[in-house]
C-alpha cells in the first residue's frame, strides 16, 4: 500500500470547519470524492452547492474521472452532499456497512417507523478489512468506531483518511459523546490507525484552527504517535477514556446535529418536498440530554 501515493487535493468548508478530499491515481486519473459538503444555512433554511461545485471544478479542471464518492459516517455537523454528486457523475456511493445501525437508532428519534434501515440509500456498503481501488491504487476499509457507531477509516494508498477519530496532532481526538459513541472504542480504533506504517499520510475531516492558526489536515501516523495532545498524554485505555470523556462533557452539541442525521442516514437526500412544494426538517425536542449549552 505504502508504495502507492495518491495524489489528495483537500478543500476546506469554514463554516463547518470540514475538509472534503478528491484522491486521486496520477497514473490513471481516476479519483474518490471523500466527505463532500452540501452547504446548509440553518438560520435561513437554505441549501447550496458551492463546496461540490468548487470539487466538480477541481476534477474538470484536472480531467479526472469519478469512481467513488465516499462518506465515512453519517455527519453530524454538515449535510452530505453525496447524492447531489452522484446524480452530477454517475459515480456509485459508498459507506460503512456498520450504518444500518446509526440508521435503526436514528429512526426511532425521528420517528420513522417507515424508514429503511438497510444501507440501501447508498450503493455500497464496506465491510471491516474489505478491498477496492482507485484507478490503479489499492485501498482498503478499517472499522474506526468511536465516534460514531459507523465510523470507518479509508487507507488508499499510502494515505488514510480518518475523519473525525482523530484531529491533527495539537487538536487531539474526537468527541464520543453522541448516540452510539464510545470513548474506549475511539481508543482501540486509533490504536489500529496508528498500526500503520509510521510514513502513512493520515488526514482528518475537521480543523477547529486553535490559537486561530491557518486550518490545517495533514500529518503522519509517526507525528500522530509523537505529538497528539490527547495519545500522547496517555499511556493505557483507561486514562483516555478519562480524558476524552471529561472534555466531552464540556461540549455543547454541534448545531446542525439534528438538521444533518435525518439528511445523512438517508444518503445526503434532503426530506421530499411536501404538498405545497416545500421540503421540510423535523426536529425532535428534548432529545439529546445533558449536553452542555453554549
Amino acid at each position: 500500500m505504502a508504495m502507492h501515493k495518491p495524489l489528495v487535493k483537500g478543500f476546506f468548508d469554514k463554516r463547518t470547519c470540514s475538509i472534503q478530499y478528491v484522491v486521486a491515481d496520477p497514473e490513471t486519473a481516476c479519483c474518490a470524492i471523500i466527505d463532500p459538503v452540501l452547504d446548509y444555512d440553518e438560520k435561513s433554511g437554505a441549501t447550496a452547492t458551492r463546496n461540490a461545485d468548487a470539487i466538480l471544478g477541481y476534477i474538470q479542471e484536472n480531467g479526472l474521472t469519478v469512481e467513488w464518492i465516499l462518506d465515512t459516517h453519517p455527519h453530524a455537523d454538515h449535510f452530505s452532499a453525496a447524492r447531489y454528486l452522484k446524480d452530477k457523475t454517475g459515480a456509485p456511493t459508498a459507506i460503512g456497512e456498520k450504518v444500518t445501525e446509526v440508521q435503526e437508532l436514528w429512526k426511532s428519534f425521528y420517528n420513522w417507523p417507515d424508514f429503511p434501515a438497510d444501507g440501501s440509500q447508498w450503493d455500497k456498503l464496506f465491510a471491516e478489512g474489505e478491498t477496492f481501488s482507485v484507478g490503479s491504487i489499492p485501498a482498503k476499509v478499517l472499522f474506526s468506531p468511536g465516534h460514531t457507531l459507523a465510523s470507518i477509516t479509508y487507507v488508499i494508498g499510502d494515505a488514510a483518511f480518518v475523519h473525525d477519530t482523530l484531529f491533527m496532532p495539537d487538536s487531539g481526538t474526537a468527541r464520543t459523546d453522541f448516540p452510539g459513541g464510545n470513548a474506549g472504542q475511539l481508543w482501540r480504533s486509533i490504536e489500529e490507525i496508528l498500526s500503520l506504517p509510521d510514513d502513512t499520510r493520515v488526514f482528518t475531516g475537521h480543523d477547529y484552527q486553535p490559537g486561530g492558526r491557518e486550518p490545517l489536515w495533514e500529518s503522519t501516523v509517526a507525528e500522530q504517535k509523537a505529538k497528539n495532545s490527547h495519545i500522547s498524554k496517555c499511556r493505557n485505555e483507561a486514562e483516555f477514556v478519562a480524558l476524552r470523556q471529561a472534555r466531552d462533557k464540556t461540549l455543547a452539541m454541534p448545531r446542525l446535529i439534528l438538521h444533518a442525521l435525518q439528511v445523512n442516514i438517508n444518503g445526503g437526500r434532503l426530506p421530499e418536498p411536501e404538498g405545497n412544494g416545500r421540503r421540510y426538517l423535523k426536529i425532535p425536542l428534548d432529545l439529546l440530554e445533558g449536553a452542555a449549552w453554549d
